[in-house]
């Protein structure tokens, strides 16, 4: 029995060298939607590589802000097809997620800016 739809997140498309990272706030774009900020850039790189981030400063205890990022990690891993044109073209994109709001996020709103997010990344990079 093969399975057609994978939903993982493998290590290569998650964005993890500091220096990819500084690039992309240097020189991204940046969208702010709801709860999320999105930082968004080409890269040399093949596919669609994704980072997530929490601020301390909202967030004082860590397993707050790693519950965050595991349910925006999640809810990104569950979507990801809506950028599954993207993933083929050459120039690659890099994509970071901040989440900026004070409060716990209830998931089901997470899934649904995450949606929102992606569909807008999808159109601005589509005229690329």
């Amino acid at each position: 029995m093969a399975l057609t739809n994978r939903y993982t997140l493998p290590a290569a498309q998650r964005l993890k060298s500091k220096k990819s990272i500084d690039a992309l706030f240097g020189t991204g774009q940046r969208t702010t939607l709801g709860c999320l900020r999105i930082f968004h850039a080409r890269s040399g790189e093949p596919g669609v590589r994704i980072g997530v981030g929490v601020s301390a400063k909202n967030f004082r205890r860590a397993v707050d802000r790693n519950r965050i990022k595991r349910q925006l990690r999640e809810c990104y891993r569950l979507q990801k097809d809506i950028l599954s044109v993207m993933a083929a073209k050459k120039p690659g994109l890099d994509i970071f997620f901040v989440y900026t709001d004070k409060e716990l996020p209830d998931y089901q709103h997470l899934f649904s800016q995450m949606q929102k997010g992606l569909t807008k990344l999808l159109a601005i990079h589509q005229a690329d």
